[in-house]
């Protein structure tokens, strides 16, 4: 389910984005799949066309317009649920590689069928972020760990900036109070080994108000974290 071929382009040609037949094509396999899959697990509320478009599609795509990817980054996608921004980004940007993380594994078989089907070549793993984030085969390892819509600023960085290699990139897809969110994360990303790298606050098609923020990891994480998610509870950085 996705609107027809030539309003999508259109939504994604006024942001200076082309989108390919194949593209277009991949992207409405990926939606079919998604509404067929959320009847038997819950992957997300917005269903109708139009939604998926701006608020999965776009609202994945876009950020990554407005900062530097490096050619064959690696990235992990911390809590993707139904594979947000990371599986319609490697649709536009096939030479990235991406690994999608989530703590439910129904989710994952979901986003293992949607790369086998349009080929994304996603390494799809079961966990939950703050075990595998002290884990050495994760620890450290990519070039850039995303997350959209997962917890609040000051634990997200804990759940993220582990995975982070030194120079790499947290990139946070926030709301349009994210720079409040930021500001009570302070001491987290100093604490884990980040600094504030870049702050855009822009709106969707459809007028929804957005913040992307990108945090460089400048320092080692230490040792310690991330906590478990009771700590991080009790105790926020």
């Amino acid at each position: 389910m996705l609107i027809n071929r030539t309003d999508f382009q259109k939504l994604f040609n006024d942001s200076d984005i082309t989108v390919t037949d194949k593209q277009y094509s991949d992207l409405e396999t990926y939606s079919n799949l998604l509404v067929e899959w959320n009847e038997k697990i819950n992957l997300t509320a917005i269903t109708d066309a139009e939604g998926i478009a701006i608020k999965h599609f776009f609202d994945s795509v876009f950020p990554f317009t407005i900062i530097d990817l490096p050619q064959g980054a690696t990235i992990i996608d911390v809590g993707t649920g139904a594979g947000f921004p990371s599986c319609p980004l490697k649709v536009f940007r096939p030479d990235l590689r991406l690994t999608l993380l989530d703590s439910l594994n129904k989710r994952i078989k979901f986003l293992q069928e949607v790369s086998d089907t349009i080929g994304l070549d996603a390494q799809c793993v079961h966990g939950r972020a703050e075990e595998l984030g002290r884990n050495d085969d994760y620890r450290e390892k990519y070039d850039i760990a995303c997350a959209r819509a997962v917890a609040n600023m000051s634990e997200l960085c804990e759940y993220c900036l582990p995975f982070v290699k030194l120079g790499g990139k947290f990139v946070a897809l926030k709301g349009s109070n994210g720079l409040d969110e930021l500001k009570t994360a302070t001491n987290a990303i100093k604490t884990l080994g980040g600094k504030v790298d870049f702050t855009k606050e822009y709106t969707l098609p459809n007028g929804d108000g957005r913040t992307l923020i990108v945090i460089k990891k400048i320092s080692p994480t230490p040792e310690k974290y991330p906590r478990n998610k009771g700590q991080m509870k009790k105790k926020p950085l």
